[in-house]
């Protein structure tokens, strides 16, 4: 009865401490992203409305001698949205859907739009999105900048499912952009983060939406690509799939779940097809979630109930749009002095229980507070100049808590780059959106197509019009 009630009386501490800290952790009239790692002071934050509106700043960022820099959600977490002194142009007023032809199953969309604003629009006719992240939050030309990819296994990252964009470049000029039509700049403003231009609109290739029935299977890690292989991946009617690895210490990186979406043609969609549009048991999961960043047995309570409430998920429904609509807000973070922040390596299949064995072992020895680690596939895709998947590739998408300290990132930082060797050292790669921990060294040698896309920033913005601090992380002056 003792043990019941201390546990309660520390659960409702946690719970006060968690919704009524509001200490402020940076200054209110500084501008940040997610990370709130490096709050900048900006000149001006503008909305984008219209296209001349667009240009009009660019005019007047060159008759101030300003930079520019853009933003969507600005969930990047390195910088990417922002610059000292520059103007920040907000897109996510720019949102509406241009032009949809169902026949051809095309889309095209202004860049400030949600992914959520695209399948409200594409769901009553069928339709749905062939890649994007777990979250539908994000806006269109943001997911662009990074060349995003989620769940989808058959697809590819996002670059495959454009069409083409229209872009706004440093000189003023509004092109069109495509494999055929200024091809250059394709792999180029796709995932290059912002440094080539405004990504006015998208024209996104679409695919059915489809009734999935949920499968649910437990492994080892060592068990994993092999499993996927032969009974994910050569099953064509398996079209999403995400595991999750356990950070419970008594199972630390050992024990696996994976959640595959089978394609069920029996069942009439029209039947399932309503959109979710809230998220249920929120609360009581931001608190057991808490007791995972702050407790061992937070950890193992966690990893103990996630895994009967996902096998009770087998056999289930779902449409892949909602499919697509992950269930996140639990995770939200926004006490001071600390924050949850992502990274994200990529290995080759083949590399993957090896890494994982590196990974554990490094991080027993580490400060790093390892939240949570989905693992997603991702198809060899070098379109992109700034590739992440050179191999076929499973993303291990790991969240840490992480202090906002001078110290404590420093910390943080070295143990990422311990990291960082040993995906290098596993043929892997890791994803630049996130807070810009590894070394220059690291960064070219991961991405050797980095000399030449920066080259080309030189030749399509030679007066650095568009800046961020990724191109000051990753390039400098």
């Amino acid at each position: 009865m003792k043990k019941w009630l201390a546990l309660l009386l520390l659960a409702v501490c946690c719970l006060i401490s968690y919704f009524w800290n509001d200490t402020p952790d940076q200054n209110p009239y500084l501008i940040t992203d997610y990370s709130r790692l490096h709050p900048v002071k900006v000149a001006s934050v503008k909305k984008g409305h219209e296209e001349e509106q667009l240009i009009g700043i660019l005019q007047e960022a060159k008759k101030k001698n300003l930079s520019i820099s853009i933003a969507g959600q600005r969930h990047s977490q390195g910088g990417h949205t922002f610059y000292k002194d520059s103007i920040v142009v907000d897109m996510t007023a720019y949102n509406r859907v241009l032009s949809f032809d169902k026949e051809h199953k095309l889309i095209n969309v202004q860049a400030g739009a949600t992914w959520k604003d695209v399948q409200d629009y594409i769901n009553p006719y069928g339709l749905a999105v062939k890649t994007m992240q777990s979250q539908n939050i994000f806006t269109i030309g943001g997911s662009l900048s990074v060349n995003a990819h989620g769940r989808d296994i058959r697809n590819g990252s996002l670059i495959k499912s454009v069409e083409s964009f229209r872009l706004l470049t440093a000189d003023g000029q509004i092109k069109q952009v495509s494999r055929s039509d200024n091809a250059e700049l394709f792999p180029l403003a796709i995932g290059g983060y912002g440094l080539f231009g405004i990504i006015l609109d998208v024209t996104l290739s679409l695919t059915d939406n489809e009734m999935y029935k949920i499968a649910f299977d437990q492994m080892d890690v060592s068990a994993y690509s092999t499993y996927f292989m032969e009974q994910v991946k050569a099953n064509p009617d398996i079209h999403m799939h995400i595991a999750r690895i356990s950070v419970a210490p008594e199972h630390f990186l050992t024990d696996m779940y994976a959640m595959n979406y089978v394609v069920d043609r029996s069942i009439p969609l029209q039947d399932h097809d309503t959109l979710k549009t809230r998220e249920s048991g929120v609360e009581i999961s931001k608190l057991l979630f808490n007791f995972n960043r702050t407790f061992d047995w937070g950890k193992t309570l966690l990893w103990q109930l996630q895994e009967p409430f996902f096998e009770k998920q087998a056999g289930k429904l779902i449409t892949r749009n909602n499919a697509m609509r992950s269930e996140s807000a639990f995770m939200a973070y926004d006490q001071a002095g600390s924050n949850d922040l992502l990274q994200e390596y990529f290995v080759p299949v083949q590399e993957f229980a090896g890494f994982v064995n590196d990974f554990r072992a490094l991080l027993k020895y580490e400060n790093l507070n390892l939240l949570n680690i989905t693992v997603r596939y991702v198809n060899q895709d070098e379109e992109a100049k700034l590739s992440y998947a050179k191999d076929d590739m499973f993303a291990l998408v790991c969240l840490f808590q992480v202090p906002l300290s001078d110290d404590g990132q420093s910390q943080v930082r070295t143990g990422i780059q311990k990291v960082i060797d040993q995906v290098i050292q596993h043929r892997g790669s890791y994803y630049l959106p996130y807070a810009a921990y590894p070394r220059i060294d690291q960064f070219k040698d991961v991405y050797p197509s980095q000399e030449v896309f920066f080259r080309k920033k030189e030749q399509y913005d030679p007066n650095h019009l568009f800046m961020n601090y990724f191109y000051m992380n990753y390039k400098g002056e």
